[in-house]
This record gives C-alpha cells, sequence and structure tokens, in this order.
C-alpha cells in the first residue's frame, strides 16, 4: 500500500555526511499498474521513480520545486522520465512499457531494456524563469549506478546509490526501496573507507525491505554510532492533470489545430490521455465546439 511508503533524511558525522532512505513499493506498484509495465521495465520506471524522489529530497528547498530525471539509453525501454516534487510525490512514464530483455543470472535485465548507449539527465525546477539541467552518459544502464556517477560528475559529490524492484512471477511488485549517501567535505579516509565498507555489506534494498527493514533501519546499519534524523514524511503517487488542464492545453493549440481535429475526428467524442498517468478525458464535439470558440 502507499500509505507504507515513506523518506527519511538524516545527517551523520557531524553533518559531513547526508543520507536519503526510503520504502517506495506503493509508489512502484501504482506505476507498474497504470503503465501496465512489464517485469525489466517496471524495474527501470521505478528505480528512476525512486532516483528522482532521493534527488528531490536531496536538492530541493521547497515544496512546490521538482525535479525530472531522464533516462535515454536506446534500449527497447524507449525514453524513461520520472518527475518528483518537494512534498514527496512523483509520477511517471515509458516509451514502450512491454519492452523485454532475456534475464541474467536469474535476475531482470534492467540494463537489456534500458539500453547503455545513451545518456541521464536531471532538471530541477526552482520556480525560475531558468530550470537546471545536467546530463551525464550512461555508464551501466542500471539506473542505480547511473545516479550515483551523475552526482560525482555533475554535482562534485561523492555519493552512493542503491534502488532496486522486486517483481513477483505475476508480474507484481512486491518490494521496492533505495538509499542515498553523500559524503561531504571533512571526512578523512578512514571514516570514508568505513562507510563504503558498510554500504558493501548491505543487502540488496528489495531484500531489506522483504526483511521489513525500514529506511531509519537501514540507517543504522551504515552509521551503527548513530545519526540525526531530519525528517520523516510520506511519499507517493501524484499526477497533477486535469480535465480542465487538459482543456487549457487544447486552447493553446489555436483556432486552426483545433478545427482540424474536430474535422478529422471519426467519434463523436475526442479522447485525450496524460502519458504519465494513463487518465483518459473525453470531450464532446460539443465540448470542442465550446474550446474553439473559447480559441478565438
Amino acid at each position: 500500500m502507499q500509505n507504507g511508503d515513506y523518506m527519511v533524511r538524516a545527517t551523520a558525522l557531524d553533518g559531513r555526511v547526508r543520507a536519503f532512505a526510503l520504502n517506495a513499493t506503493g509508489v512502484v506498484s501504482e506505476l507498474q499498474r497504470r503503465h501496465g509495465t512489464w517485469p525489466a521495465v517496471s524495474a527501470a520506471l521505478g528505480r528512476t521513480a525512486m532516483g528522482a524522489l532521493l534527488f528531490s529530497a536531496a536538492t530541493l528547498k521547497e515544496e512546490d520545486q521538482a525535479l525530472t530525471v531522464e533516462v535515454k539509453g536506446g534500449g527497447p525501454a524507449g525514453r524513461i522520465l520520472a518527475t518528483a516534487n518537494g512534498r514527496g510525490e512523483v509520477r511517471g512514464l515509458v516509451g514502450n512499457p512491454q519492452a523485454h530483455a532475456d534475464s541474467r543470472n536469474g535476475k531482470l535485465n534492467v540494463a537489456g531494456v534500458v539500453g547503455t548507449g545513451g545518456y541521464l539527465s536531471v532538471t530541477r525546477d526552482l520556480g525560475m524563469r531558468e530550470t537546471y539541467q545536467g546530463t551525464v552518459e550512461l555508464q551501466s544502464g542500471e539506473i542505480g549506478l547511473d545516479l550515483a556517477y551523475y552526482l560525482t560528475k555533475s554535482e562534485q559529490t561523492p555519493s552512493a546509490v542503491a534502488v532496486g524492484v522486486f517483481v513477483l512471477p505475476d508480474g507484481s511488485v512486491d518490494a521496492a526501496g533505495g538509499y542515498l549517501v553523500q559524503l561531504l567535505p571533512g571526512l578523512d579516509d578512514d571514516e570514508i573507507a568505513e562507510i563504503e565498507r558498510r554500504l558493501g555489506s548491505l543487502p540488496h534494498p528489495t531484500s531489506l525491505v522483504k526483511e521489513g527493514v525500514g529506511p531509519e533501519q537501514v540507517l543504522e546499519r551504515v552509521f551503527p554510532d548513530g545519526f540525526e534524523l531530519l525528517d520523516r514524511y510520506p511519499v507517493r503517487f501524484h499526477c497533477p492533470c486535469s480535465r480542465e488542464r487538459f482543456t487549457g492545453g487544447i486552447v493553446s493549440l489555436g483556432e486552426t489545430e483545433i478545427r482540424r481535429i474536430i474535422e478529422e475526428e471519426e467519434n463523436d467524442t475526442t479522447e485525450v490521455v496524460c502519458h504519465f498517468c494513463n487518465q483518459a478525458y473525453h470531450f464532446t464535439r460539443e465540448d470542442m465546439a465550446a474550446i474553439l470558440e473559447a480559441a478565438r
């Protein structure tokens, strides 16, 4: 259930380490349900969505700010995109929800559907006139390693990112979770080595979720000497689309384009579908005529 999904934000070692961890099983389950993704794509989209949530927690200062992670690796899944905001809300889309790649060593072949020949970009919308975007070449197509590479390369912040999705044989999502640990200036070599050792000894994120290990307990394993919990808040799937928004979008097309749509529509209604949540909105001929009038 999404109600059990939440994020924690913390610092450790006198503020020289920042850490974030989340359980997002319900979020990824909702993405899978809405898009009808096949297993490897469920994992790829879910990892990207959790990456967006973790990055948002690490970089956004206001609730109405937003951050988008986009992955284009050249694989059969096509473009993968997830947008999260400062309220812990996320939505996502994928070009081909039913892409498939043969499993590797009994595990979902995420890199096989994502591809490895493209890029990962992060765009921050801070509510200003311009957005801020950084882009790096994909390193693995596994998403987690690529997210960590982005932070190290683009943000100059050495980071560990782990995100995982466990999909059952029937295609449903059984577990999804992850964490982000950022090393800040002031750490000595021994402290860094100890953090890396503890991170390396952690089980896979989905194993932790399936064992009932919560985000706080994940951080306890990385920082056994203690950490300062700064925040704990729910994360959830949310798409702000509405009939009113799509009406405004159609009006913005202009009179000529709206007239063309009306003339070419063979049915009595025009259907518009949100790519993020697959919600369909229907506009009758009378609705379209009113929209056309508003566009004049």
